[in-house]
């Protein structure tokens, strides 16, 4: 059962992680809020050593979640297992991932580099942690499932304090996988800025999280058909669905020609190259203009790891 996320633990959760991941910078710039029709605060979370905010809570996790020395397995696409890797091996623990045989190489390269022990299996994430859960099982190591670690959600909850600290704003958008991202962001912005809507997005070919929050019951879907690799989740987490109902105000969907435009124009007016799952906050405004028109919103660029083709379709555009 997962352990709920506390503000406490965000509010004191920057002691334990490495500074190269807090006091990420948040842009602005006038031609893309006259674009979008309202005035966009992204948090750039792609400059770090993985690209990714997922080393704010793997710090936090392997600072206080584990015993001296203790091994792991996990699953990951990606920027979970390089954050992971990171922040274990570096403190002394072994660390293997799963990740789908379909995986961006890109994500495969760093997590190598960064320690970790790589293992492929299946055609995609939920398939590889099915093989990781059972892996970790039959050789008696410990399984860190992104989404139900306490520690990750709180690691990710001060991106909502930084955002918080540096401008206000009405709304805010935030992508969801497994919902480590949304519980840490949710609880602290429902106690910092409470008077902030709070929008969820997933991918239209992978709705399994909007599906099962919207109806309050495990919805699985047969496959997760996105370019945002992310949040291509096929099997919710059933124990988390409540938090994160409880942490969002609504859970919208994009589709895939959505998010590419959106990472198209974050490109143009931001300079900044950030993958799918991390562009889908930006393709939630464009998708909705009057939802969002004249208001504040703020965002998170969430993922700096590109695979070599989507790069190469990015800068092509």
């Amino acid at each position: 059962m997962p352990t709920q996320t506390r503000l406490e633990r965000i509010i004191d959760a920057s002691r334990y992680i490495d500074p190269v991941f807090l006091d990420s910078p948040t842009l602005t710039n006038a031609a893309f809020d006259a674009a979008l029709g309202c005035q966009l605060i992204a948090k750039d979370e792609t400059a770090n050593p993985i690209g990714s905010f997922k080393g704010r809570g793997t710090e936090l996790f392997a600072a206080l979640a584990l015993q001296p020395g203790e091994p792991m397995v996990c699953a990951s696409a990606g920027n979970f297992g390089q954050g992971l890797a990171r922040a274990a091996v570096r403190r002394g623990h072994a660390c293997t991932v799963f990740a789908a045989e379909t995986a961006n190489p890109v994500k495969l390269a760093a997590m190598r580099r960064l320690g970790a022990e790589v293992r492929l299996a299946g055609a995609d994430f939920d398939a590889a942690k099915d093989v990781a859960r059972r892996h970790a099982a039959a050789v008696d190591l410990r399984f860190v499932e992104d989404g139900t670690e306490a520690e990750l959600a709180e690691g990710a909850g001060t991106l909502a304090l930084e955002l918080a600290a540096s401008a206000p704003f009405d709304a805010i958008v935030v992508q969801l996988g497994n919902g480590a991202l949304l519980a840490g962001i949710g609880t602290a912005i429902r106690h910092v800025a409470p008077h902030a809507e709070i929008i969820a997005v997933v991918a239209a070919g992978a709705p399994a999280m909007k599906l099962s929050i919207d109806t309050g019951q495990l919805v699985e879907t047969a496959h997760a058909d996105t370019i945002a690799d992310g949040i291509a989740v096929r099997v919710p987490i059933a124990a988390t669905l409540a938090h994160l109902r409880a942490c969002c105000d609504d859970v919208v969907a994009v589709s895939e020609a959505r998010i590419f435009e959106a990472m198209r124009l974050i490109h143009h007016h931001l300079g900044v190259a950030v993958e799918p799952s991390g562009a889908v906050g930006v393709a939630a405004i464009l998708d909705d203009p009057e939802r969002f028109a004249g208001r504040r919103v703020a965002t998170i660029l969430c993922g700096g790891n590109l695979s070599p083709a989507m790069r190469e379709r990015l800068l092509a555009a």
